[in-house]
């Protein structure tokens, strides 16, 4: 029997028995798991094109933005619920159909979205379209900032990815579901949800809750979200994922964003001192260290790691946030919002396996402009489940404005690489970096307390001379690397940080510059 209608059969099943009621349990996390797994039993067969594929794949990037969702018609504003759903219709790159259900009670009802329900402007629609319109995607809207305004505070469209803001901010990186082989292995996979089950909120409700299942061509997962849009939106996630085939790398809790220049890597074509979605990424060790290491827009693919054990929480942070840093009236990037992911334990309370050992993974790779995404951060357990074995794991993104998650002594607040003045020309096999750290506990230092900078390097500098004195201008301090007798053929790896005698005062700056992008003057 095909897998297709295997998936379907059994869909109709888990449905039927929701909507019989009585004694039946509630639909969730548990019913949307089982789907999952046998999804993985079955060989993966790609989504059925949508109805008038060729016209919609064929609308133009003006085309398909004038499709437009009519607000009055969001699903939740006649009852007046908290929280409203707003769709994205199928077009252009976004051809996958979603199948979108609602649970009241735990029982199950289809939800269809009419094709009046979307103004398409001036654009003739093809023959026979049918009453219902293709969704593609959604977000959900809540008030963040003015009890008055519903504002869309989270989206899904394109295979896992979803965004969300908090107060005060707008949209900027990426969550995704998985990641498949995005480094190593024969190639990445963009395994996608293709189905949403939407818990009804109650009146007032300050959460939602959704379900949805995952499929690709060698994993199948289910999903629970929980949204609490606020000053800080949260997004809590609890997956089970199950191998149709074995994989070379699962990067779970994963964060995608944009990094094109900034202050350690400048750009002289551009009026804008910096560009990106994010500048750092922040990691709090099993053992308690904070780390910070700044982006770059590398020559080519860089791929880096920090391996731990029971991880308290990584990130992707945008910790510059005044507008002088950009100079950009349209894009706003010191609005975009950080993601900071931290673990969650299971229903008992345990901690699940998949956090106990791994690394936190960052891969960069070289971005022509700001329409390119060119980060990722995720997690990778050492343990990857054998196909048909469930891998469960939960966490959550806490979606940052001005008030981030930072370590609690002081923290970098820029990196700056090159030289001043100097007589002659400057060394072929030498470098200097610049970085400044500022919080309570420089701030609050006795007069004349000693600093130490604890400085390593690895095997590609031969020499490094560390210099660590105030900066009157801001009230922290700041750290001056000289390297030399570079191998520019090798990567560089660099750690700092500053202390008293009796205390650790920053988190660890923790840079890496790919081989060959030494020689690269910013």
């Amino acid at each position: 029997m095909p897998s297709r209608l295997v998936s379907a059969l059994l869909a109709c099943f888990v449905l039927c028995l929701a909507l019989a009621g009585g004694g039946v349990q509630a639909f969730g996390f548990e019913e949307v798991s089982r789907l999952a797994e046998q999804r993985a039993a079955q060989p993966y067969r790609p989504p059925n094109p949508a109805p008038n594929s060729d016209w919609l794949a064929g609308l133009s990037y003006d085309d398909y933005r004038s499709i437009r969702f009519r607000p009055a018609q969001a699903h939740g504003r006649p009852e007046a619920l908290a929280f409203e759903t707003q769709f994205f219709h199928v077009g252009r790159g976004h051809q996958r159909v979603l199948r979108l259900y609602e649970l009241r009670e735990g029982r199950v009802a289809p939800m269809s979205v009419a094709r009046s329900a979307f103004d398409y402007g001036a654009l003739a629609l093809p023959p026979k379209p049918g009453p219902n319109a293709e969704i593609a995607g959604f977000r959900l809207h809540h008030p963040i900032n003015r009890p008055d305004v519903m504002d869309e505070v989270i989206a899904f469209l394109g295979a896992s990815y979803f965004r969300a803001v908090s107060a005060g901010t707008q949209y900027g990186l990426s969550a995704r579901g998985v990641v498949v082989d995005a480094v190593g292995g024969r190639g990445e996979e963009f395994p996608a949800f293709d189905t949403f089950w939407f818990e009804r909120p109650a009146p007032g409700a300050l959460e939602v809750v959704f379900h949805a299942l995952l499929d690709g061509p060698r994993v199948s997962g289910a999903y629970r979200f929980t949204v609490r849009p606020g000053r800080e939106t949260q997004v809590d996630v609890r997956a089970r994922l199950f191998l149709r085939a074995p994989v070379a790398l699962l990067g779970l809790a994963p964060l995608t964003s944009m990094f094109l220049f900034g202050e350690n890597q400048p750009r002289a074509d551009d009026f804008r001192p910096e560009v990106h979605d994010s500048d750092g990424l922040q990691v709090h060790s099993g053992t308690g260290e904070w780390i910070w290491r700044p982006l770059l827009n590398p020559p080519g693919v860089f791929v880096s790691a920090f391996a731990m054990a029971s991880p308290r929480g990584f990130g992707l942070m945008q910790r510059d946030r005044a507008f002088h840093r950009y100079e950009d009236l349209e894009a706003h990037y010191e609005r975009r919002p950080s993601a900071w992911v931290e673990p969650l334990p299971d229903e008992q309370g345990r901690p699940f396996a998949a956090w106990a050992s791994g690394r936190v993974e960052l891969l960069q790779f070289a971005a022509p402009d700001e329409t390119h995404d060119n980060v990722g951060a995720w997690w990778v357990p050492d343990r990857l489940p054998a196909p048909g074995e469930p891998l469960d794991i939960g966490w959550r993104i806490r979606w940052q404005g001005d008030a981030m998650t930072s370590p609690p002594g002081a923290r970098v607040v820029q990196t700056r690489r090159g030289f001043g003045y100097r007589e002659g020309a400057l060394p072929a096999d030498a470098e200097q970096f610049h970085i400044d750290f500022d919080g309570d506990a420089l701030r609050r230092l006795a007069p004349g307390t000693p600093v130490e900078a604890v400085v390593s390097a690895s095997d590609a500098a031969l020499r490094v001379r560390a210099n660590a004195y105030p900066n009157p201008s801001t009230g922290g301090w700041r750290l001056t690397l000289d390297l030399q007798g570079l191998d520019r053929s090798r990567v560089l790896e660099l750690r700092a940080f500053l202390r008293s005698p009796d205390a650790t005062l920053t988190e660890t700056w923790a840079y890496a510059l790919p081989a060959g992008a030494l020689g690269r003057r910013p």
